[in-house]
């Protein structure tokens, strides 16, 4: 698309109530069968809706479709019991029961395509469709038969592939993968995690992205955050090795963070999708932050590749506060829109 700093959402929004509970990650359905599959199709519309009215250039489905951004897509995999459950430590971060890998993984069949098409259809806008990253479904499962945390992640990048074409021919236009792990497993990602995540991406024509953030505004992350000091530079060793990677664009947590924003220079050259809006609290940004944020970033990224969008998804947030939000991530960004053309010297 043309439109200069096309803007974004990273990942989810707040489901409606009717349909999930509110302000609540990873809640269960309050529907079932035909009256589920409605359901999340209208949250759908609802979602698109939103997001245009709002001025969101690249639209998402808001992750209504999903109750969980890694184990929706896992729960549609053989070769995973949900039934067998073993505890395990999130990201060096929580402890959560996870399900367990009893045998070869497998995708049976496509599991997000028909949504996709059902986004496609609904709006003429791009869109994108997200899908976690192999290391963070690692991350994410007790592994009791491949026994290899990296012949796992090939596994699922294999199968990850298949799933990405299917969504590039369903009409997607940006695929994201999530990899929050790639701010964890920093030795990993250098072994095979970048390699891992390339081979997800392999052959795609769509553009390409990965989000890599610090996490959702919850609890366990926030207190992982306060103990990583005064400046976050976990991005100074994925960035150099993602320059130089297929993928076509970064996604990054920035705005009410510690990550320093000189490390953006290390991804010259690249499309860079800027979290312009924090996650972890509930105060709505003014215009003028989003526009103060994206200023600085533009010292550092070129305007043709910067995407404004959210640093992380919104689930947990009451709705009226992340539309609120969306809100003025669209105002901040015209500021910066205008700045620019009064700036461009016009040609006479």
């Amino acid at each position: 698309m043309n439109t200069l700093l096309p803007i974004t959402v990273v990942g989810s929004l707040p489901k409606p109530s009717w349909l999930a509970q509110p302000e609540t990650l990873w809640s269960p359905w309050k529907l079932e069968g035909d009256e589920l599959l409605e359901g999340k199709q209208d949250a759908m519309r609802i979602a698109i809706h939103e997001q245009s009215r709002r001025g969101i250039d690249i639209v998402s489905d808001g992750e209504q479709t999903r109750q969980h951004f890694v184990t929706t897509f896992i729960e549609n995999l053989s070769g995973v019991d949900f039934e067998q459950r073993k505890t395990v430590r999130i990201r060096d971060r929580y402890d959560a029961s996870v399900p367990t890998v009893v045998g070869p993984v497998r995708r049976e069949r496509p599991v997000f395509v028909e949504d996709a098409k059902f986004l496609r259809a609904t709006t003429d806008r791009p869109i994108k469709w997200t899908l976690p990253g192999p290391m963070t479904m690692v991350d994410t499962l007790f592994d009791d038969h491949y026994k290899s945390r990296e012949k796992l992640a090939w596994e699922f990048a294999t199968i990850l592939n298949q799933e990405a074409k299917e969504l590039e021919a369903a009409g997607v236009d940006i695929i994201q993968f999530d990899e929050p792990a790639f701010n964890v497993f920093l030795d990993e990602v250098k072994d095979w995690g970048m390699a891992a995540l390339e081979k997800a991406a392999e052959g795609l024509r769509a553009e390409t992205a990965v989000h890599i953030c610090y996490g959702y505004g919850i609890k366990a992350n926030n207190d992982w955050k306060s103990t990583l000091g005064s400046q976050w530079r976990q991005y100074e060793e994925t960035f150099p090795l993602l320059q130089s990677s297929s993928i076509d664009i970064i996604s990054l947590e920035s705005h009410n963070s510690h990550v320093p924003m000189d490390l953006l220079e290390l991804l010259r050259g690249k499309k860079v999708m800027l979290g312009a809006i924090d996650v972890a609290s509930e105060t709505v940004e003014t215009p003028e932050e989003v526009a103060n944020t994206l200023r600085k970033a533009l010292q550092f990224v070129d305007a043709d590749k910067l995407i404004p969008s959210s640093n992380c998804g919104m689930a947990p947030f009451p709705r009226d506060v992340s539309l609120a939000k969306l809100s003025a991530l669209s105002a901040g960004t015209s500021i910066i829109r205008e700045e620019l053309a009064a700036s461009t010297p016009q040609a006479s």
